[in-house]
């Protein structure tokens, strides 16, 4: 049974994991029989914003591990406690967390930093040659991550053509276009991306194209061939 890592960045989309596609996420990789590791940095989040509204709260703090176990349903780890070696594939959800906990992609763009846990393993799945899968906004922490590592032009996707797409190919990724439905697999790099709520989309369309993204991730765990 392959041990598949889940990193989340909070409870909500607008300032933490994007609830659907981490429940997405877990769905297909339980009935694709993984033994999935949820974890999430302990670290305050960058700001609490009110999902009614759209508007920070002024004055509320929030902790990600501690927002991120309401999806986990507590069965959560410490990201720091989590080594390379302890899973065989890595996944992110997006939601807004991703680029405002996990990383600041949100206010520096492609200048960004990801948190150094966050990157730590990253790179220690990476360098094992294990494979990495990122949704929705998710891709702009593992094209940081890789550009740091001396990696050039990784192909991700973020769906279609956007200002989030050259930020992406600011970073030394080469970005290429994705409906939300489908999933982009580079083999050499081994990373599989799928865009989700990129797109103002329907909920089973996003679940579909979070699927395949598991799906593709399973088989290549497996050692399939998976679709380049």
């Amino acid at each position: 049974m392959p041990r598949i890592g889940v990193v989340l960045s909070g409870c909500g989309y607008l300032d933490g994991a994007e609830v659907h596609e981490a429940v997405f996420t877990l769905a297909n990789l339980d009935k694709a029989g993984a033994d999935i590791v949820i974890m999430a940095p302990d670290m305050e989040q960058m700001h609490v914003v009110n999902h009614i509204t759209g508007q920070p709260q002024e004055g509320e703090k929030r902790n990600v591990l501690v927002e991120a176990a309401r999806i986990a349903r507590g069965n959560i780890r410490n990201i720091a406690e989590v080594k390379g070696d302890d899973i065989d594939a890595l996944m992110f959800p997006g939601g807004f967390g991703a680029a405002k906990n996990l990383s600041d992609f949100a206010v520096k763009g492609d200048k960004a930093t990801v948190h150094p846990e966050v990157a730590r393993l990253v790179r220690e799945v990476h360098q094992a040659g294990k494979w990495i899968t990122a949704v929705c906004i998710a891709p702009v922490i593992v094209a940081k991550v890789l550009e740091e590592s001396g990696v050039k032009n990784a192909k991700l996707t973020l769906g279609a053509e956007s200002e989030f797409a050259d930020k992406l190919r600011g970073m030394g990724a080469e970005h290429v276009e994705c409906p939300v439905k489908e999933a982009r697999v580079d083999t050499r790099n081994r990373v599989i991306t799928s865009p989700a709520f990129m797109y103002e989309a329907r909920f089973s369309e996003v679940a579909a194209g979070v699927e395949l993204a598991v799906k593709n991730l399973m088989a290549a765990v497996a050692g399939q061939p998976v679709p380049v």
